[in-house]
């Protein structure tokens, strides 16, 4: 019974994006061509977000382990760990002042309709070509003088060895952060990866616990950004699998 139970949702899963998808990303990418007009199309984007993590029976409880705020004025470089493909969800509803924009595999261009979207909206990577990566630094400047903010995921993925707690971070986001002078919102998101995506989870929806770390100010050193982003997120992991047992 569990496992038909779990198709049905998978096929749900289908329906709802296709659904959301169609209706809402026509008017988003129409919004797209003028960059004046993102923050509009960032409203819809909200939307989307909000109806695929719902929709998908998750929700979620913020517990904010700093004082910090986040300015609305500010742009930032939004991180996290990575453990489903709802994490893109979830930055999207967290930030409902701050216009996300993505950091993305360029393989992603390759879905029906959603790529069409996604490469008008986010920035995208070739992580074979150092070109590309390279590239991507003078893209996300752009994107930031417009007022966006870079949402980074800095594991580059979701581990396929679910034991790791948290992957080694790539230096992207902190490169970003240190030479543009970007506050990096730090953000851990727990209990996602035992729900969602299907392969190794219970596979059926639940609450997530997301924790809001507080504000790391610029520095001129990536490499120590990158420890103390790594140390913060994998300190709050720890701590949550502690209470937990």
């Amino acid at each position: 019974m569990t496992k038909i139970l779990n198709y049905l949702w998978r096929f749900w899963l289908l329906l709802l994006a296709f659904f959301l998808t169609v209706s809402i990303g026509i008017p988003v990418y129409i919004l797209s061509f003028n960059k004046k007009h993102y923050k509009y199309g960032y409203k819809l984007v909200r939307l989307w977000c909000f109806g695929m993590f719902y929709g998908m029976g998750f929700r979620y409880d913020l517990i904010k382990l700093s004082e910090q705020e986040k300015d609305k004025n500010t742009p930032y470089v939004f991180i996290s760990n990575h453990t489903s493909i709802m994490d893109i969800m979830l930055v999207c509803i967290l930030s409902p002042h701050h216009p996300i924009c993505f950091v993305g595999k360029k393989e992603l261009v390759k879905i029906p309709i959603f790529g069409t979207i996604y490469k008008r909206i986010c920035v995208m990577v070739d992580r074979a070509s150092a070109k590309s990566r390279a590239d991507v630094y003078r893209r996300c400047a752009e994107k930031m003088e417009e007022g966006n903010t870079i949402a980074i995921f800095p594991e580059g993925g979701v581990p396929d060895d679910t034991s790791i707690i948290l992957d080694d971070f790539k230096d992207g986001a902190f490169m970003l952060s240190s030479k543009h002078h970007s506050p990096i919102a730090v953000y851990t998101f727990v209990g996602l990866k035992e729900m969602f995506p299907f392969e190794n989870s219970k596979g059926y929806p639940g609450r997530v616990k997301v924790y809001f770390n507080g504000i790391i100010e610029p520095t001129d050193s990536p490499k120590d950004l990158k420890a103390e982003a790594y140390e913060t997120i994998k300190k709050t992991l720890i701590r949550y699998s502690v209470e937990r047992k």
